[in-house]
């Protein structure tokens, strides 16, 4: 049950993004055929270009920390499990 609720978040994220990215796509897509002077475009599309990175950096902290959480997690269930298989051979051992 917990694969099944992990895989739904990773989709909806994936989806997010997904649509996140699509719509800066089409706003500069816009921008380039809106008859607007060349100096105001580059000025737009510097700031959505601007914005973009700092949406993919806020997303690339948002996955590290999860990551660095389920490393944390699965170290700690390792470490569990090496002892108990250690507690094992040793009583089969005496």
């Amino acid at each position: 049950m917990k694969y099944e609720e992990s895989e739904f978040e990773s989709g909806s994220a994936t989806w997010l993004l997904a649509f996140i990215l699509g719509g800066l796509l089409g706003a500069a897509a816009a921008l380039l055929f809106a008859p607007k002077s060349g100096r105001q475009a580059r000025e737009q599309l510097k700031d959505i270009a601007q914005d973009a990175r700092e949406k993919a950096g806020s997303y690339y902290d948002q996955a590290r920390g999860t990551i660095s959480t389920a490393m944390q997690k699965g170290a700690e269930v390792f470490k569990q499990k090496k002892e108990e298989i250690k507690s094992e051979v040793e009583s089969v051992v005496k």
